[in-house]
């Protein structure tokens, strides 16, 4: 069965470029990443991982760890660190898994048939504290992922968790934010007290609570 928003992301113990880790206890309480790669020594993998790698801090202002995936040893992942440093700018600085039984993969349902019956698809889990699932998107091997949208998501994740409020479309970090709908007017402004627009009685805009 494939894995769905709002389900717990199984727990896995896997070899990675950092030594064994329980997947659970590496992200203790706070988000997580888990993004896979069809193989090594491929060109638009050696690119992500770089780009997540010179990303690296802008996840720790997020209390978020990432882990990435391959079906190859973790062996051969340390023989494409050297071209990722060359190529990327930026040298592997999060734990990369070697699943070579394809055990983690099969858990997370990133093996789809029809595209490839070896390889991962592209796929990005984003793991609440909760260690439920918050966000799904795959991706097909050609195409490589756009980072700072995970981060974009990551944001209103955090943001929607904690008030009463949804992100509208292209939203970022900054920008006004919709409040539930569930909440009546006089209770709206309790608790948003910078204000808020309505454009109809269920789309109300108000400033982002925590800035």
């Amino acid at each position: 069965m494939s894995l769905r928003l709002g389900d717990e992301a199984p727990d896995f113990t896997a070899d990675t470029t950092d030594g064994k880790i329980n997947f659970h206890e590496y992200l203790g309480d706070g988000w997580g990443v888990l993004f896979s790669h069809p193989k090594d020594f491929t060109p638009v993998c050696t690119t992500e991982l770089g780009e997540v790698a010179r990303l690296k801090g802008e996840f720790e202002k997020r209390n978020t760890k990432v882990v990435g995936l391959s079906v190859d040893s973790v062996e051969s992942h340390k023989g494409w660190v050297g071209d990722i440093k060359e190529t990327q700018g930026h040298e592997l600085n999060f734990p990369l898994i070697g699943d070579e039984d394809r055990k983690v993969a099969n858990l997370y349902d990133m093996i789809h048939p029809n595209a490839n019956d070896t390889l991962t698809v592209r796929s990005v889990f984003i793991i609440g504290p909760d260690k439920k699932v918050k966000l799904i998107i795959t991706y097909p091997a050609s195409t490589g992922r756009n980072f700072q949208e995970i981060l974009r998501v990551i944001d209103s994740l955090q943001l929607t968790a904690n008030y009463s409020v949804s992100t509208p479309v292209n939203w970022n970090d900054g920008d006004d934010v919709i409040i539930a709908p569930a909440i009546n007017d006089e209770d709206a402004k309790t608790k948003f007290p910078k204000g808020f627009k309505t454009l109809k009685p269920y789309l109300r805009l108000t400033p982002q609570p925590n800035k």
